[in-house]
């Protein structure tokens, strides 16, 4: 007989997040429900997963519309879907065994039966777990892709950055002067985060966009002009890009979190006859497009993370029971770097 103890047996009771109503304008509590469910037996394939983070985005909003979109929408009264990093509970699939550290696309719920074939195995040795959902993630190659793909950006450009201190626009920054920008200029809406901008993440300049108009603090900020811009943001950032392009100017289209919440359309910029003058490019990209580059990325960005050249923040915020309240705090740009719930 052996003397190995038994397994521990597993856990009944799982707490997911369910979308309950379509938000109008800002979401409310009241839009979403923390329920209790049956832990889900793994199928032939899966593994269950404890996840122990779980990742808070603002593209998230947009599922939360039933409006026609380049990913299909939450379901009313199913639970709702995000990045998460946990630990292999069970496991009913070649390849993946108990202990084992996945990432994956079902979060904001305590466990997941997830198909082997839809979960990365990754390494907690290389890298604390939560940066596989942020600085080596999802958000990090956003940056990284848009920059250096979708931008074109080259060495000696000047380039602004909205949205600078979150968790895609600090990458952003950083990358662009680690390849031999000229003059990287973020914006920001608090002086703390200005101050990490500049103190911290190497920006040559920035700004607080709530201390007065945005075109009169780019120009500023960058005299010369701009020669790429990386919007988060949208609105009177992306009008006061347009007035700073520099002949040949691009402009990468990430997210536009000022628009988010409208109820109705927002109003396009009023200067966009400039771009015929500049001859300028701007271009809207999803990273699902360039996970061709994820290799790449990995190499030499995680090269960057580990010799301290790449700096990076995470706001934290702890148990499933706070995460609407961190996904609140996206919206309003509570968050330093990449918002993450730890479960």
């Amino acid at each position: 007989m052996s003397d190995s103890p038994a397994p521990a047996p597993l856990p009944t009771v799982n707490r997911e997040w369910h979308l309950l109503s379509r938000p109008v304008g800002a979401p409310k509590a009241e839009d979403f429900a923390l329920v209790e469910s049956a832990v889900p037996q793994p199928r032939e394939g899966q593994v269950l997963v404890r996840n122990l983070y779980a990742s808070v985005d603002p593209y998230m909003r947009g599922r939360m519309s039933d409006a026609k979109s380049y990913v299909a929408p939450f379901e009313l009264g199913k639970v709702m879907q995000a990045g998460a990093v946990g630990e292999v509970i069970a496991s009913n699939a070649e390849g993946l065994s108990v202990g084992d550290h996945v990432l994956h696309f079902l979060g904001w719920r305590e466990y997941a039966a997830v198909n082997a074939k839809d979960a990365v195995k990754v390494d907690p040795e290389a890298a604390p777990l939560s940066t596989y959902l942020g600085v080596l993630g999802m958000t990090g190659l956003t940056a990284y892709a848009g920059l250096l793909r979708t931008a074109s950006f080259k060495e000696g450009d000047t380039v602004f950055v909205s949205g600078a201190a979150g968790a895609v626009g600090g990458q952003v920054g950083q990358i662009a002067k680690l390849k031999g920008a000229s003059r990287v200029i973020g914006s920001a809406g608090s002086d703390d985060k200005v101050k990490l901008l500049v103190e911290e993440y190497g920006f040559d300049a920035a700004f607080n966009y709530k201390d007065g108009s945005v075109s009169e603090q780019l120009r500023k900020a960058a005299p010369d002009g701009i020669d790429v811009y990386f919007d988060n943001v949208g609105g009177d950032h992306l009008e006061a890009a347009i007035g700073s392009l520099n002949l040949h100017g691009r402009i990468a289209i990430c997210g536009m979190i000022s628009v988010y919440n409208n109820t109705e359309p927002a109003p396009g910029p009023k200067n966009l006859a400039r771009l015929i003058a500049t001859r300028g490019r701007i271009e809207g990209f999803l990273v699902s497009d360039h996970y061709d580059l994820q290799p790449q990325f990995v190499q030499e960005v995680g090269a960057w993370v580990r010799s301290g050249e790449l700096k990076y923040r995470e706001t934290v915020v702890e148990g499933i029971d706070n995460n609407l309240e961190a996904f609140f705090g996206v919206l309003r740009g509570d968050n330093t770097g990449k918002m993450i719930v730890k479960y």
